[in-house]
């Protein structure tokens, strides 16, 4: 115990030394936490439209007045023909052209239907088929409302008709900012982790302190033990800054059990802690270990379901995420700070978490021995 305590109070000298890593060690997450669930919004709105009205009629106005009413679409303007408008999707100036033939409101009034012209950017998959969806959606909602002008419904519904209510559970708003903020604050709280942990040892390496390290009697596993239990440490303070940020800024307010969500963490930080001791023990540089943990960063951030669910990726990808230990953090995270789960809920979570602690510290004391 006095070889710990001696080792702690060396590391946390080293850490309060630095004022300035501290600072933005607590100060960088918090920003980071503010700015980026309100730029990582995947809400399509703003869909820039053009128009080609051909027939210049009351019901072809109500019908563009109808669409820009929305809120989804920006008008860019009405073109004379379609051949004008296409340039402005060749440089990416609209994302939609709807043209209106000329005889539209004759051909609806005198045959009962016409045919509607959208042109779609589709160099955004995403943006051009939510777009798509949303023109057509109120263009069948405008036909419907013209046929409810025309054929007035009856007191007595000849058809049946089923009526659907929905209740949407854990995001009432579907405010897409609950979504992320968890998951956002997971990867800031992975990267501290990583990124610190990943450096520590191969800085002893580099300014010379390792070999008279190597020459005290101090044990392996107490050596990696002094290094891990600071920035465990700090990451909490990093998480509990995080949840009242979450809490302050966007309203979120943790549902479930508090302590089941802290002992989740606890495990998790020495699971990302140790990988980054892992690193640091087969890297000779700083440069060195800050590669290979980025290469790593970008594989938990892209297959840890943050950006996209794991249900909807290819198999290899979700045999992948599986070996992720961020993915369990991000599906931990969501489960109790919006769906307010408990104990119960998040035990096989917990089970693969501290397997991947296990391992993980010991892979490092393990090849710190091996090496030294």
């Amino acid at each position: 115990m006095k070889t710990i305590k001696f080792l702690l109070q060396k590391e946390f000298k080293q850490i309060f030394r630095n004022k300035a890593i501290l600072v933005l060690i607590m100060v960088m997450p918090i920003v980071q936490l503010i700015i980026l669930p309100l730029a990582a919004d995947y809400e399509v709105k703003n869909i820039n439209l053009s128009v080609v009205d051909q027939d210049h009629s009351p019901y072809s106005r109500q019908l563009i007045s109808t669409i820009t009413a929305s809120g989804y679409f920006r008008l860019q303007g009405y073109h004379p023909s379609i051949q004008e408008a296409y340039p402005l999707i060749e440089q990416d100036k609209s994302d939609l052209i709807l043209e209106i033939p000329q005889g539209f409101e004759r051909n609806l009034i005198r045959e009962g239907k016409q045919q509607l012209y959208i042109a779609v950017n589709a160099i955004n998959g995403t943006k051009a088929g939510l777009g798509g969806a949303y023109l057509t959606r109120i263009i069948r909602d405008y036909n419907q409302d013209v046929r409810m002008e025309w054929i007035p419904p009856t007191r007595f519904q000849a058809s049946p008709a089923i009526e659907i209510v929905s209740s949407n559970r854990f995001n009432p708003l579907l405010n897409y900012q609950f979504f992320m903020v968890p998951g956002i604050l997971a990867i800031l709280l992975t990267m501290v982790g990583g990124f610190l942990s990943a450096l520590n040892i191969v800085k002893e390496k580099e300014i010379g302190t390792i070999e008279q390290i190597n020459v005290t009697p101090i044990k392996k596993h107490h050596f990696i033990l002094g290094k891990l239990i600071p920035f465990w440490v700090l990451g909490n303070v990093v998480f509990t800054l995080g949840l009242l940020v979450s809490w302050l800024v966007y309203g979120i307010f943790l549902q479930g059990n508090l302590l089941a969500m802290y002992c989740f963490i606890w495990v998790f930080l020495f699971a990302i802690l140790g990988f980054g001791l892992l690193i640091s023990t087969y890297t000779d540089t700083q440069q060195q270990a800050m590669f290979i943990m980025f290469f790593f960063m970008m594989v938990f951030i892209l297959m840890g379901g943050l950006f996209t669910t794991i249900e909807s990726m290819p198999g290899w990808a979700k045999m992948i995420s599986r070996l992720n230990p961020v993915s369990y953090l991000i599906t931990v995270m969501r489960m109790i700070i919006l769906k307010g789960s408990g104990w119960i809920d998040i035990l096989p979570h917990m089970g693969i978490m501290l397997l991947f602690s296990g391992i993980l510290n010991g892979w490092a004391i393990w090849n710190y021995r091996k090496t030294s």
